[in-house]
């Protein structure tokens, strides 16, 4: 075992203060909600305007149709609480109708795996019952870069010219926004997005045309939102459309105006475990949060004080454990709504201790559930494009056929499937609020821009099983089980820690590697985010086309050779990236009076800031 270096590289100080801080995604967001704060708003005022800004700067990773969860501590009410802000199926979205289409899965882009948009309903019952502002305080900075410009980072003009040809050919409404002039955008320039920005005008203009005072603006522009003409705009769209997706036909989407005024987001308790005098706090397995409860549970049982977090026994056991819990989350997870998930057995002593036998010196190369009676399923993988069968004892192997790696990408490169991914705040004010927010869906390439918004639908019911018999098979009405996982965490039973990533199945590899660091290690926030990350995936994937790579361990450039050389010996596949390539964590803590915060470096677009 290898001795931690005692001062461990950083790229950027810790933010340390008093009086609050904020941590996210993009620079310009992070310093829109630090403004907030600035003005007198509270951490979930900051949080609402954050949030907008993300949809506006980070169109590529999210937007007002997508969907979020929200870990909230509220110091009047000293109980950590979730919103939830992810839609379920339209009410059309039946087994019966995908049968009817002759699809065996839900279509990664287009408009068949839209679920009702949940962002704007969480962030305005956010800003209603736990904020201080009114709605133009907190949207009005999202109006301004969306109608005046904001510089493009580097990943939107890729992600653009990665799709430009179904904009071209197929979503030419998207190609009206996202192609200025007919020509990708480049890297730097100021973009607007027009009439994503009237949208937003008309909802605040409507909702401040009535009576009475902040409550009743809020109120108002949820009805314009659900039950007003977005909602119509939305449901119009979908019957009236014939849209190309990954299937490689055109469908027209299931989402109505009725779904929408039928929803609203709501509050939940959060989900727990307990790990040494840390309380790690998840949103429900409507969710892939509970992978990271499980993963704690399984490495509770190794000594990690004082292993190199860099160091091939740190990263093997993390990884194996990584790998049980992800193969549990497969078989066991699904709206607890619709579903009974056994979460209390999940994170069980004995069950933890029984799973964690199967740690060994060498790498697994199987796919590993647990065994619960009367619940769950284990479910199949695709490789390449080829099914992986998966046994009742969770083992598989590819069938054959696999597609040739370049004949896949030139097929998904021509039916537009690019993967999307995430955006992420945390913030803590002056008064010890605290909120963690993972938005993301409705990618620019997800699904066509509805012209009369400016923006398109999200995709997330591609999560969905077309299995009855699954946990997170699709049924009406039900959330699909999200990858989106913000995280919060008490010390001694006081509100300590909000952390969250991008990543989609990563998130929840990132998430507790961060922890680790944190507490094993002794890295502060910063440090944490900073060292050398990895991941694993060896399980199937959330996203269209549902692949895994068995035994694959992708690590950064960074990592030690000596590390990556004992990792292959024990049998992991390893694949080195870039070397600042894994993760996008952003950290914010309170302590005390001390409020510290911690933004990730790769990409060069994350930042927190604070006083």
């Amino acid at each position: 075992m290898s001795a931690l270096p005692s001062n461990p590289f950083t790229t950027r100080p810790e933010i340390d203060g008093t009086f609050g801080v904020v941590a996210s995604t993009h620079w310009i967001a992070t310093a829109v909600g630090m403004g907030i704060l600035e003005r007198g708003g509270n951490a979930f005022d900051a949080a609402v305007a954050t949030a907008f800004v993300l949809q506006v700067v980070e169109p590529h990773l999210n937007g007002p149709a997508g969907d979020v969860p929200l870990i909230v501590f509220d110091v009047r009410k000293g109980t950590p609480e979730v919103i939830n802000g992810q839609g379920p199926a339209p009410a059309a979205a039946t087994l019966a109708r995908f049968a009817e289409l002759g699809l065996d899965m839900v279509p990664g882009t287009g408009l068949l795996p839209a679920c009702v948009p949940g962002p704007f309903e969480a962030y305005m019952l956010l800003l209603r019952d736990y904020g201080t502002m009114r709605l133009r305080d907190v949207l009005e900075a999202a109006i301004g870069y969306a109608r005046d410009g904001f510089p493009l980072v580097e990943r939107i003009p890729a992600t653009i010219a990665t799709v430009e040809g179904m904009f071209r050919e197929h979503w030419t409404s998207s190609a009206a926004i996202y192609l200025p002039g007919g020509q990708v955008p480049e890297t730097g320039a100021l973009f607007t997005n027009v009439a994503m920005a009237a949208t937003y005008e008309r909802i605040l203009h409507e909702a401040e045309s009535g009576e009475g005072g902040r409550e009743a603006e809020i109120e108002r522009a949820r009805a314009v939102w659900s039950k007003g003409f977005v909602a119509e705009a939305i449901g119009r769209f979908c019957a009236t459309h014939d849209v190309m997706d990954t299937s490689g036909r055109a469908h027209r989407g299931l989402l109505t105006a009725d779904d929408m005024a039928g929803w609203e987001a709501s509050v939940e308790a959060p989900i727990s475990y307990d790990y040494g005098r840390y309380t790690v706090l998840k949103c429900g397995p409507w969710t892939q949060g509970l992978a990271t409860l499980q993963q704690l549970a399984l490495l509770s049982g190794f000594a990690l004080d004082g292993m190199d977090p860099s160091g091939p026994d740190f990263v093997h056991l993390v990884v194996e454990c990584a790998k049980l819990a992800f193969a549990d989350r497969d078989t066991f997870y699904g709206d607890p709504d619709f579903v009974d998930v056994p979460v209390a057995r999940l994170l069980s002593a004995e069950y933890n201790a029984d799973r964690r036998t199967l740690v060994g010196e060498a790498a697994s190369m199987d796919l590993r559930p647990g065994t619960i009676a009367g619940f769950g399923k284990a479910i199949g993988a695709r490789a390449g494009g080829a099914r992986v069968a998966v046994g009742a004892s969770g083992a598989g192997e590819p069938t054959v056929g696999r597609i040739a790696p370049a004949e896949d990408a030139r097929r998904l490169e021509r039916i537009g499937a690019v993967r999307g991914d995430t955006v992420h705040f945390d913030i803590v004010d002056r008064e010890g609020n605290m909120v963690s927010g993972t938005p993301s869906g409705g990618w620019l390439h997800s699904s066509p821009v509805i012209p009369e918004l400016g923006f398109p639908l999200g995709t997330r019911g591609q999560m969905f099983w077309l299995d009855a018999d699954h946990p997170a098979g699709l049924a009406p009405g039900k959330r699909p089980r999200s990858t989106l996982s913000p995280t919060m965490a008490l010390r001694d039973g006081q509100p300590y820690l909000a952390w969250g990533s991008p990543g989609g199945d990563q998130q929840d590899q990132w998430i507790p590697q961060m922890l680790l660091r944190h507490i094993h290690a002794g890295m502060n926030l910063q440090q944490a985010i900073d060292a050398p990350a990895f991941h694993t995936e060896h399980f199937p994937g959330s996203f269209w086309p549902r692949t895994s790579r068995p035994g694959v361990v992708v690590v950064e450039g960074r990592m030690p050779e000596a590390t990556i050389a004992e990792l292959r010996r024990r049998g992991h596949v390893v694949e080195v990236g870039d070397d600042w390539s894994e993760g996008r964590l952003t950290a914010a803590s309170r302590d005390g009076v001390r409020r510290r915060a911690a933004a990730n470096p790769r990409g060069m677009q994350g930042y927190a800031a604070g006083r």
